[in-house]
């Protein structure tokens, strides 16, 4: 894969709202079903494309949300999340078959520590998430184990087994990434196109309006 932030730039153009706040967790090997148990959360309704995802997170940012009203008290703290699977030409050959993909508007859980350590149980997660102070990470792990986490906005200052591993910083850099500090454009869609050379997972407009995704009410922790 050869991809570059720029082919990115798609992203906060065409979700504007995503664009300005998500979390995006890629799993390997499992299924939407199981990446949901992992999450903890409650099953819901299923939406096709990434649109549908949108209008869900806001009737329930809304409050209006009579699915979760019927899942959950109103005291107990949950967040949308929204997950499926991905297969077929966008997967590199392994030995595991299959990634699962949750998107979180305006979420956070796919890169809290706690949480990635359960979602990449036995296998391998890529995570990339931005709030709308932009505060952003980025996630790798494997076996229980990370091995690469940074803000996108900071490159330069990395942690993880592999953060100084020969290559990384030349992976970083074809990716869009200024590793001299000297201007963080394009930042968070280089963080995509890193996803994307991490996984040989690419996300496209076309795949994620045709993706069939699962509703989902996960604890905020």
């Amino acid at each position: 894969m050869t991809a570059h932030a720029t082919d990115y730039t798609w992203f906060e153009q065409r979700y504007p709202i995503p664009g300005e706040a998500y979390c995006l967790a890629l799993v390997e090997g499992i299924t939407a079903d199981e990446l949901l148990r992992r999450f903890g959360a409650l099953p819901g309704r299923e939406v096709t494309g990434l649109d549908a995802v949108v209008a869900a997170w806001e009737t329930f940012d809304d409050g209006e949300d009579e699915e979760a009203e019927a899942r959950f008290e109103p005291e107990e703290d949950r967040l949308l999340v929204a997950v499926t699977e991905l297969d077929g030409w966008a997967l590199a050959v392994t030995e595991l078959d299959g990634w699962a993909l949750a998107v979180e508007v305006f979420g956070y859980l796919g890169s809290l520590p706690d949480v990635i350590r359960r979602l990449a149980d036995g296998t391998r997660l890529v995570s990339h998430f931005r709030n709308a102070s932009a505060v952003d990470h980025f996630n790798w792990w494997e076996q229980g184990g990370c091995r690469l986490q940074f803000e996108p906005l900071f490159p330069a200052q990395r942690d993880g087994s592999d953060a100084d591993a020969p290559g990384v910083p030349e992976l970083l850099t074809a990716c869009g990434f200024q590793l001299d500090g000297e201007g963080h454009a394009l930042h968070a869609e280089a963080a995509f196109a890193l996803a994307e050379r991490l996984t040989d997972v690419r996300l496209t407009p076309e795949r994620l309006e045709t993706a069939t995704f699962r509703i989902c009410y996960a604890p905020a922790r």
